[in-house]
């Protein structure tokens, strides 16, 4: 069975990730695998790559064929180098201890390399941050000595205004004042006469109260009178009632 050492694709759209796998070369890209022995994210600078190194190792002595991806990828981590390492001690050409030797030197470069790399991305990406506050510095320098002189400009403006503007404003003042004056006084006029309407109202209101009160005495007055009348022609009808009788006696008196 042909087995491949390959790149399985995940992670999301324009942002993939990578799984280093062992697999059967007739299985789909992202399909079954036989041994996942490895991490690499293209994203990062560097790229993050880690990796089972004696898992590695041991598949390519096996006679795994990497893809051109993880031969690169192999490669940088040395896997390639140590097999070779390997094959020459297998030959005689080597001893395992100066293979060794050879390898821990060759990690050594490598790893000055990375670290090379690595310090100078920062100290562009360094750089770049330093460039871009300097710029953003500079438009603010102009920007407040924009502003400084526009503000001296009305400062300037303001005070050659000031002697025909200190006219112009008492003059103003003035004015308003004779406006104010009239208008305070028809306010004034205007109040009397509110308050001589008031008064009159009052007054108005007074005098119907008054006649209403009469209007409500009169009757009672007339009736008053009436019972007068009516006691007055009693009294008098008793009166000759006793005129009457006393004639009558006076009469029957005689007559006897």
């Amino acid at each position: 069975m042909p087995v491949k050492i390959r790149l399985a694709r995940r992670g999301r759209k324009k942002r993939p990730y990578y799984n280093i796998v062992i697999a059967d070369s007739r299985a789909p890209r992202d399909g079954r695998n036989i041994e996942r022995i490895g991490f690499y994210d293209p994203n990062t600078n560097p790229a993050t790559i880690k990796l089972d190194f004696d898992r590695a190792l041991d598949w390519l002595l096996k006679g795994a064929q990497p893809t051109d991806t993880c031969r690169a990828i192999l490669s940088y981590k040395g896997v390639l180098m140590k097999k070779h390492l390997l094959t020459g001690v297998k030959k005689g050409a080597l001893t395992e201890e100066e293979a060794e030797a050879r390898f821990n030197e060759w990690l050594k470069e490598k790893e000055a390399k990375i670290e090379a790399k690595r310090k100078s991305v920062l100290s562009k990406k360094d750089e770049e941050a330093a460039k871009r506050h300097e710029a953003e510095s500079k438009v603010r320098e102009t920007r407040e000595k924009e502003i400084a002189k526009k503000q001296a400009d009305q400062a300037a403006e303001e005070s050659a205004e000031e002697p025909s503007g200190g006219k112009d404003s008492a003059g103003k003042a003035e004015e308003g004042k004779k406006e104010t004056e009239p208008s305070s006084q028809e306010a004034s006029a205007e109040e009397k006469k509110d308050a001589s309407k008031e008064k009159k109202e009052e007054a108005d209101e007074s005098k119907e109260t008054a006649k209403e009160e009469k209007k409500a005495a009169e009757p009672s007055a007339e009736a008053s009178g009436e019972e007068g009348k009516e006691d007055e022609k009693k009294k008098s009808s008793a009166k000759d009632e006793e005129k009457s009788g006393e004639d009558s006696g006076n009469n029957e008196q005689e007559k006897e």
